[in-house]
C-alpha cells in the first residue's frame, strides 16, 4: 500500500501517485481481469487474507496488526502480498483467483460459479488455440479485416467481400485445406441461415510462396449487428494430422453516421461508491414560505436512522447477510397487531439510507452560481426527468471548492424556485459576502426526509386494529350485499351498467356496514379501476348523507384524474383537492383551479377547520394525506378513506391516511393490480425484507382476500379489458389473470392496424423485429444502450408516420425502454422526426395506454457468460414489468430485442414462441423450437451454456475454436439504482 505518498498495486505490479488514483486502478479493467471481481489482499504479517481497500486500511489500523508490527519492529503500513500467496487457513483456488478457507473448500469446489469459470477457462484455453496460426500456416486477411464495418442497407442489400489469405511458411511442408466451413452452418446448437457466404469448393494444397486467397462474402437487408465464425480445417500429410484455424465474422449494417453518433464518447468505468463525511460546520439558509403554508398543529417526529443501525447499514456486506443481521438484532420475531410499527420502520430505515445514497451520484464537484436579487441559480443536470427530484423546501448543500469538503464550511442552501433545468436557492445572510459570479462551489443534495418522517409518524400511533392489519376471512353472512340489479338503475356512469363485475364491486362497497374488512377491487389492465372507484363514490355520497370521504393515490397525477372525473359532481363546496405547498399553479389543471386554495403568496394551502369539515370528498396523495391529522382534525371524521393504484404505493405511504384518520368504523377501499408493477423501493435490502410488496398485495395474499372463496365479499375481480386488440391481450390474460379477462376494446381502435403493410401477419398486431445489437456504457454510468435498437426504433416511428393506410401521430405512439441511457438516445434520436411522442420507463407507462407501443429490450449480453440471468436481461427478466409493458398497447405492438438473449428467461420464451407461431417474427429465425414446451422452472442460461458446452467439444475433437456467444465472466456489480426512477411523493 501507500510508500511515502504513492500507492503500489503488489496483483497488476503498478504504482499510483495517490489514493485517488489507486482507487480508480483497483475498479479498472487490469485489476479486475487479474482478480476476476475479487479484491483479495493479504497481511504477511497476520497471515490472513482481507477482502477490500477499506477492510485492508482497518487492518492496519487494527490493536492486532499494530502489536505485531512493534515485536517484529517493521512499519505497520506494509503493502499486501499478491494473489496465491500462502494464508493461514486458507487454499488459493487459481480458477476463480480467490482465497477459500479450508472448512468450505469442498463446497466451493462443487459450486455452480466454480464449475461455470472452470468451463470458461476451459473454452477461453480452446478458443486460444484455434485462434493461433499453427504447423506453418498463417490466415491473414486485407487491411479491412473480418470486420466488415458498418454497412448502410443498400449497401449491405447488394452485398460486400472481403479475403482471408492462407499461406504456407515452412518450404517442404505438404498441407491440404480440406474445408472451410461457417460454424452457423456446422454447429448443433446453432441452425440458421447465416449472412455470410464462403467461396470454396473442395480440397487444396497450400503451397509455399503461393499464398491462398479465400473470399467471405456478406449480404443483409435487416439492421444488426450480425457475427459468425469461419473455420479451417487442414491436414498436414507428411504428419497425417489434423488441425483448425479458426476466425470471427462481423459485420453491422445501419446508417453509418447516425451509427457512429451514439457510440459511447468514453468506456464505462464503474464508480466507485465512497461514504460522504458529515457536514460539520453548516449554515442555515432561509426556508420558502411555502413551508409555513400549512399550520400544522401535530409535530412530525425526526425519526433519524437509530444510531446502532447505520454500521450494519452502511457495511459492505452481501444484502444476505445485511437482511439476516436486521432481522437478528432490529426486526422483531413476529410481526403482528403490536410488533407492526417497529417492522416497517426498520424497512423505512433500510430504504432511507440507500437513498440517501442514491442522491449523492447527483453530487456537483465544481460549479458556479448565477445570483438574481436574492436568489442564487444553480443548473442541475438531469432536473427535467427528475434525476434527481428536487421539490420547494428541498435542501442543497454548497461549499466554496478552496475548501475542505470534511471540515470546511458549509452552506444551506433552500430551494425557492424549480424551473426546467436549474433552481433557485436562498441562504442565509453571510453567504453573500464570499461569493462572486468566478466563485465555485461543490453541490451536495440532501434528502427530504418529510415524506419519510410522515410514514414514520403514522406508524407510531397506536391505531392497529387487526381488521385492517391482519384480517381474517368473514363469513358470509357477515352482511347483506345490495344486489348488482339493484344498484344498476342508479348509476351515473351508463357504460357501467353492461359491467356485471363493476356493478357488484359498486354494489358491494356501497353496503358495506361500518368497520368492514378493507375492501379491493382488483383490476387488471384497461379494466376501469378508477371508473370504478369513482362510481362507487358517487353511490355513497347518495345513499349515505353522513358519508365523508378521504380519496388518495401515490402520485399526483392518478389523484388528478380522480378529481376531475368527480367534478361533473361535485361543487368546489363540496370537494376540495389538496396540494402540497410545493407545488406550483402550472402544475395544476385549469379545471381544479377552484377546487384547491391559494395563500396571499400564492402556495397552496388550506381552509379553517370549519370549512374542511363541510366538504364531502377531499382529493390528495397519499403522502400527503398526512395533513388532516397534522392540522388537529379529528379520528373518525371520514366514513370511507378510498386508495386508488394501491399497489403503487408501500404500505407505510397507505398508513399515513388508514393510521391517523381511521377509526373503527371507517372503512378501507383499495384499488389497484398486484399483478403489475409495484412501488419503487430503491434499497435491496428494504425489498428483500418485503417493502415492495405493498398493502393491496399483501391482504390479497391473505385468506380474508382470496379472489375465490372472498369474491364479492372483501375482494372483486375486473374482468372486462377495454383496452387492448384481443391478440395483444391474450399472452398476458393466460399468463397473468387465468384466462379470464375478456376483450371489450372499441373495434375502430383496436383494429386501426389490421390488414396493413405495418404487420409480418395482416391479421396478428404484435411484430417482433429480431435485431442483433450491442448494448454498451457510458462512461461513468452503468445505464445500458443499444445504438442498433434505438436505429431501429426511429425507422419503426418514421414507417409508422408516413404509412398512409393508417393515420398515425406521434400522440398515437409511446416507446418504452429498461434503461435510462436508452430513453436518453431514443428521444434525442426522434426529436427532429417526431418530438412528440412519449419515451420513458415502465414505471413511467404503468397507468398510461397508447394506440401503438413499440418495446426496445436494449441487453445483446451475449458476450459475458456465467452471468446470471438478472444481470444479462436487467429490468428486462421481471415478470410484472412485461406485463405493464405489453399490457399499454391498445392495437399495435412492436418489441424490439435480440430473441437468443430473451429466450433466457422462460416467461420471454413463452412470449417470443407466442408471436412466432402467430407470424408476427421479423429478422433472423430464432434459434430454438418454437413449438417445444417452455419449462417455466428451467434456468435457461445453464442450458444455453451446456449446449456450449457441447459445441466446445465438438470442435476440441477438430482443433477448434469455441463460441463464446453463449458463454459470460462472472462481473459481481454493486447493487446499482440509475434505472430506478425517483418518486415525487408530495
Amino acid at each position: 500500500m501507500p510508500a511515502a505518498s504513492a500507492f503500489t498495486c503488489a496483483l497488476c505490479c503498478v504504482v499510483c501517485p495517490n489514493e485517488r488514483a489507486y482507487q480508480g486502478h483497483l475498479i479498472g479493467k487490469k485489476h479486475k481481469s487479474r482478480t476476476q471481481g475479487v479484491n483479495i489482499l493479504q497481511c504477511s504479517l497476520c497471515e490472513i487474507a482481507v477482502s477490500g481497500l477499506r477492510s485492508w486500511k482497518s487492518h492496519l489500523k487494527g490493536r492486532k496488526h499494530q502489536n505485531k508490527a512493534r515485536s517484529r519492529g517493521v512499519p505497520a503500513g506494509i503493502e499486501p502480498q499478491g494473489a496465491g500467496a500462502p494464508v493461514k487457513r486458507h487454499q488459493f483456488c487459481a480458477t476463480c483467483n480467490a482465497y477459500v478457507r479450508d472448512e468450505i473448500w469442498s463446497k466451493h469446489s462443487a459450486s455452480i460459479l466454480h464449475q461455470r469459470r472452470l468451463r470458461f477457462a476451459a473454452a477461453e484455453a480452446i478458443r486460444e488455440e484455434a485462434s493461433r496460426d499453427k504447423h506453418g500456416i498463417t490466415v491473414s486477411h486485407n487491411p479491412d479485416g473480418m470486420d466488415f464495418g458498418v454497412l448502410e442497407i443498400p449497401e449491405a442489400t447488394g452485398g460486400k467481400q472481403n479475403t482471408l489469405t492462407v499461406s504456407n511458411s515452412v518450404p517442404l511442408a505438404n498441407v491440404l485445406l480440406l474445408e472451410a466451413k461457417l460454424f452457423s452452418s456446422s454447429s448443433r446448437r446453432v441452425s440458421r441461415l447465416s449472412s455470410f457466404r464462403i467461396a470454396f469448393t473442395g480440397q487444396t494444397q497450400v503451397v509455399y510462396g503461393r499464398p491462398l486467397l479465400i473470399h467471405v462474402a456478406f449480404s443483409q437487408t435487416l439492421r444488426g449487428i450480425y457475427t459468425d465464425r469461419v473455420e479451417l480445417r487442414f491436414r498436414d500429410t507428411r504428419l497425417n494430422q489434423e488441425f483448425t484455424i479458426a476466425r470471427t465474422l462481423r459485420a453491422t449494417v445501419g446508417e453509418q453516421a447516425a451509427f457512429a453518433a451514439l457510440q459511447p464518447v468514453a468506456p464505462f468505468v464503474p464508480r466507485k461508491r465512497t461514504a460522504r463525511a458529515v457536514e460539520r460546520d453548516v449554515v442555515a439558509g432561509e426556508p420558502p414560505p411555502a413551508l409555513n403554508a400549512i399550520p400544522y398543529k401535530i409535530k412530525l417526529p425526526q425519526a433519524y436512522i437509530p444510531d446502532r443501525m447505520l454500521p450494519l447499514l452502511s457495511s459492505r456486506m452481501p444484502v444476505a447477510d445485511t437482511v439476516r443481521q436486521l432481522q437478528d438484532n432490529f426486526l422483531p420475531r413476529a410481526l403482528d397487531e403490536e410488533t407492526y410499527g417497529r417492522h416497517y420502520k426498520t424497512l423505512l430505515w433500510a430504504e432511507e439510507y440507500r437513498s440517501d445514497q442514491d442522491l449523492q451520484v447527483y453530487d456537483i464537484e465544481s460549479t458556479t452560481l448565477n445570483r438574481v436579487g436574492n436568489l442564487y441559480y444553480l443548473g442541475v443536470p438531469g432536473l427535467a426527468e427528475k434525476r434527481p427530484s428536487v421539490l420547494v423546501g428541498d435542501n442543497i448543500r454548497m461549499q466554496h471548492t478552496s475548501s475542505d469538503p470534511d471540515t470546511g464550511k458549509w452552506y444551506d442552501g433552500f430551494v425557492h424556485v424549480v424551473h426546467r433545468d436549474e433552481v433557485g436557492m436562498k441562504f442565509g445572510a453571510s453567504f453573500h459576502a464570499g461569493h462572486s459570479a468566478s466563485q465555485r462551489y461543490r453541490a451536495r443534495f440532501k434528502l427530504n426526509r418529510c415524506p419519510l418522517r410522515r410514514q414514520h409518524q403514522a406508524l407510531d400511533t397506536a391505531f392497529h386494529p387487526s381488521r385492517l392489519l391482519f384480517p381474517e376471512p368473514s363469513p358470509l353472512t357477515a352482511h347483506p350485499l345490495l344486489s348488482s340489479e339493484a344498484i344498476k338503475p342508479n348509476i351515473h356512469n351508463k357504460l357501467i351498467a353492461s359491467n356485471p363485475p363493476q356493478l357488484q364491486a359498486i354494489a358491494a362497497i356501497a353496503s358495506l356496514p361500518p368497520g368492514s374488512l378493507p375492501f379491493i377491487v382488483f383490476g387488471p389492465p384497461g379494466t376501469g379501476k378508477t371508473v370504478t372507484i369513482v362510481e362507487a363514490i358517487r353511490q355513497l355520497l347518495d345513499r349515505n348523507p353522513n358519508a365523508r370521504i378521504l380519496a388518495c393515490a401515490p402520485s399526483n397525477s392518478a389523484v388528478d384524474l380522480i378529481a376531475l372525473r368527480l367534478r361533473d359532481a361535485l361543487t368546489p363546496e363540496k370537494m376540495f383537492r389538496f396540494y402540497a405547498p410545493s407545488r406550483f399553479k402550472n402544475q395544476v389543471p385549469d379545471e381544479l383551479t377552484d377546487y384547491s386554495l391559494t395563500n396571499a403568496n400564492g402556495h397552496f394551502t388550506v381552509p379553517p377547520m370549519a370549512t374542511l369539515k363541510r366538504y364531502r370528498v377531499i382529493v390528495s396523495t397519499c403522502v400527503s394525506a398526512s395533513f388532516p391529522h397534522g392540522i388537529g382534525m379529528p379520528r373518525g371524521h371520514f366514513s370511507h378513506i378510498f386508495f386508488d393504484e394501491a399497489g403503487h404505493a408501500t404500505e407505510p405511504e397507505v398508513m399515513i391516511a388508514a393510521k391517523t384518520m381511521a377509526d373503527n368504523d371507517t372503512n378501507i377501499i383499495l384499488s389497484g393490480d398486484p399483478k403489475q408493477l409495484g412501488p419503487i423501493i430503491r434499497s435491496a435490502v428494504a425489498r428483500e425484507l418485503g417493502l415492495e410488496k405493498s398493502y393491496l398485495e399483501r391482504l390479497m395474499d391473505r385468506e380474508s382476500h382470496n379472489i375465490v372463496t372472498s369474491h364479492g365479499i372483501s375482494v372483486v375481480r375486473l374482468v372486462q379489458n377495454f383496452r387492448s386488440h384481443p391478440q395483444i391481450l391474450s399472452f398476458p390474460n393466460e399468463q397473468f389473470y387465468d384466462g379470464v379477462l375478456l376483450p371489450c376494446g372499441d373495434p375502430q381502435v383496436i383494429n386501426s392496424y389490421i390488414g396493413t403493410s405495418l404487420l409480418v401477419n395482416g391479421k396478428f398486431p404484435i411484430v417482433f423485429r429480431a435485431l442483433s445489437g450491442k448494448d454498451d456504457r457510458e462512461a461513468n454510468s452503468p445505464s445500458f444502450f443499444n445504438a442498433m435498437e434505438v436505429l431501429e426504433v426511429k425507422a419503426c416511428v418514421e414507417e409508422l408516420r408516413s404509412n398512409r393506410e393508417v393515420h398515425t401521430v406521434d400522440g398515437d405512439i409511446g416507446v418504452i425502454a429498461p434503461y435510462h441511457a436508452q430513453c436518453l438516445r431514443i428521444r434525442a434520436s426522434l426529436k427532429p422526426v417526431a418530438e412528440g411522442v412519449k419515451v420513458g420507463s415502465v414505471e413511467e407507462f404503468q397507468g398510461q395506454e397508447r394506440r401503438v407501443i413499440i418495446i426496445s429490450t436494449v441487453r445483446s449480453s451475449r458476450d459475458f457468460v456465467g452471468y446470471d440471468l438478472r444481470h444479462t436481461l436487467g429490468f428486462v427478466a421481471n415478470p410484472r414489468r412485461l406485463n405493464v409493458a405489453v399490457t399499454r398497447a391498445q392495437a399495435l405492438l412492436i418489441i424490439i430485442g435480440d430473441p437468443g438473449v430473451l429466450a433466457l428467461d422462460p416467461l420471454w420464451r413463452s412470449f417470443l414462441n407466442y408471436i412466432h407461431q402467430h407470424g408476427g417474427w421479423k429478422g433472423d429465425e430464432p434459434r430454438w423450437d418454437t413449438s417445444a414446451p417452455v419449462d417455466v422452472n428451467a434456468i435457461y442460461d445453464e442450458a444455453t451454456q451446456e449446449a456450449g458446452g457441447q459445441d466446445i467439444n465438438e470442435l476440441a475433437r477438430r482443433m477448434e475454436n469455441a463460441t463464446l456467444d453463449n458463454l459470460v465472466h462472472e462481473d459481481e456489480e454493486e447493487e446499482d439504482n440509475t434505472d430506478r426512477p425517483w418518486r415525487e411523493l408530495e
